[in-house]
């Protein structure tokens, strides 16, 4: 199956099934956002594309970019929580014994930036796994940790899709010159 088809039965289902496709994208940024679960799930990938998609067949780009943005926010906001909860005990805990060594990394880098790591650190592949847990274990507090949660959410939600689905008609445009 080649692209165009790809991206047209993607726009029917979704046309047919909109809400589940915007609970689905929701969940996958979501668990691109949670705690360790996001290294199994190749979710940058599948936004992206997902933005390519929205780009070539003319799907609402908002819709998408808020459910990714909340999936996000919600997956860092669950990640601080989980930290918040359990604190140094999270090192005990399946599946974060076998990650230890990322999360040392991960409380060196926050020691490091501070709060902003919890807006760098989800532009940082591996870091975007473990800041919003280390924030909760040191304690940040919480509002300061939503604002800068909310903020990077919006904004890498943007970056992730709108390459796809606002730039595939400037390269259209370009290519049709």
């Amino acid at each position: 199956m080649n692209f165009n088809k790809t991206a047209i039965f993607i726009f029917n289902f979704y046309r047919e099934h909109e809400v589940l496709v915007l609970s689905i994208v929701f969940f996958i940024a979501f668990c691109e956002s949670l705690a360790f679960l996001s290294l199994l799930i190749p979710a940058t990938i599948i936004l992206f594309g997902l933005g390519t998609i929205i780009g070539k067949t003319n799907i609402l780009f908002w819709p998408f970019w808020l459910v990714t943005a909340l999936g996000a926010f919600f997956g860092d906001w669950f990640s601080y929580w989980f930290g918040f909860y359990y604190k140094e005990n999270i090192i005990n805990i399946w599946p974060m014994i076998y990650f230890t060594k990322m999360i040392n990394k991960g409380h060196k880098f926050f020691k490091h930036w501070g709060a902003y790591s919890v807006f760098f650190g989800r532009f940082l592949g591996s870091f975007r796994a473990v800041i919003p847990l280390i924030a909760g274990i040191c304690a940040m507090p919480k509002l300061y940790f939503q604002i800068l949660n909310m903020a990077s959410a919006i904004l890498w939600s943007f970056i992730i899709l709108a390459p796809g689905a606002l730039g595939i008609h400037w390269f259209t445009n370009l290519i049709n010159f």
